[in-house]
């Protein structure tokens, strides 16, 4: 937990609140970031081992995100402590939004992240009696199902192509290893499948399944479907691997999917890659980011790999009280456009300036953050 004011410095966080419920035990907090250039939009997520400083983390994350899209949205995340899968998760999520009734969505529009699914969306929508408080509610209630759709897997998969090509890397029977075969994982899988990639290896939390010659992704995406977060313990045919190991394959390509600070410098020494494209947020810590980058393995930073969630997203925010759902279609050209251009951009000036991919994909972000916190005169004035 936070216990001092060192989490704050020149770009937020603006506000952190955090909140409570004796009836159901419910803890949670929300982070807003940075608002100069739009209200602040992010996902909640449900943890058990959640803390303020990752939701901190998290939320600056969406400030750079926001502003590498360059969409008007501030950077903003919450989260709840508490085990996504118990029995009382409904009562403990309708605690949390009815604590923040007074920043929901007046400040802070509910997103989703790991451990929320549809349905949560449209569990704060039913609590605040606000279509607008959530977006990410089942296409029934006029959403964009983000999980259903597989949107960010689907840019994430777009980001691997557009830094293939820019290294000169054939993305066609190009092996490629996923780390995390939940809604990003799984998506990005099959996105990469249809791109021609052969996908060799994928991972969940204590199962990592393995074919050289390239797994049924097909197979294994429908497998999930029906069998949830058990699907890759339960289909046959495939050698298995002890969790992690995965990480080391010799492959082209490693797009780790599952969750933060996956990647350490040990791991970053023994990566047997030459891209690395981030599904999820901040899994690399920064440095085994400097081990990479004097490696030579290129890197495509979360916020720019991961961001197809916050276009549909901005989408989303748009139709929350239209009567008209959105096109599918439409927000999916908008995500390749977006995510294709963004990564080749940030590989391009990485190339020119030497700087780390990180490096400079944050500097673009934080040149068009700090451009609106001058217009809004929100830096100290000269004396």
């Amino acid at each position: 937990m936070i216990d001092d004011l060192s989490v704050v410095d020149e770009w937020g966080p603006e506000k952190i609140v955090c909140v409570s419920d004796a009836r159901t035990g419910m803890r949670g907090v929300l982070v807003i970031d940075n608002t100069a250039r739009g209200p602040g939009k992010g996902g909640t997520r449900m943890s058990p081992t959640l803390t303020v400083g990752e939701v901190a983390r998290l939320a600056r994350v969406m400030t750079w995100k926001w502003a590498a899209v360059d969409l008007y949205f501030g950077g903003a995340k919450a989260g709840i402590r508490a085990d996504p899968h118990r029995h009382d998760r409904e009562a403990i999520l309708r605690a949390f939004v009815r604590a923040l009734a007074n920043e929901i969505p007046a400040e802070y529009v509910l997103g989703l992240d790991m451990g929320l699914t549809e349905r949560d969306a449209a569990t704060v929508q039913d609590e605040l009696g606000d279509r607008g408080a959530a977006v990410g509610a089942p296409g029934a209630l006029g959403g964009v199902p983000y999980d259903e759709w597989g949107i960010t897997g689907f840019g994430v998969a777009e980001a691997v192509d557009a830094a293939a090509r820019h290294r000169g890397l054939d993305l066609r029977d190009a092996r490629v290893v996923v780390q995390g075969f939940g809604a990003v994982g799984s998506a990005a899988s099959a996105r990469l499948a249809e791109l021609g990639a052969r996908v060799v290896a994928v991972s969940s939390v204590d199962t990592v399944v393995y074919d050289a010659d390239g797994l049924d992704v097909g197979r294994l995406v429908a497998a999930r479907a029906e069998l949830g977060e058990a699907a890759l313990a339960e289909v046959a045919g495939h050698r298995r691997l002890a969790p992690g190991a995965e990480l080391e394959l010799e492959a082209d390509i490693l797009v780790p999917a599952a969750t933060q600070d996956v990647i350490d410098v040990r791991i970053a020494r023994a990566l047997g890659c030459r891209l690395v494209v981030e599904g999820a947020n901040l899994p690399i810590s920064p440095p085994a980011q400097e081990v990479l980058a004097r490696r030579g393995i290129t890197v495509v930073p979360d916020f720019i790999a991961n961001a197809g969630g916050v276009v549909a997203a901005a989408y989303a925010m748009d139709a929350r009280r239209s009567p008209f759902a959105p096109e599918r279609g439409a927000i999916f050209v908008a995500v390749s456009e977006k995510i294709r251009a963004n990564t080749t951009a940030v590989l391009v000036e990485s190339d020119r300036t030497g700087a780390t991919t990180h490096a400079t994909a944050q500097r673009l972000a934080a040149d068009r953050v700090r451009a609106a916190m001058e217009l809004k005169s929100r830096f100290p004035v000269p004396a």
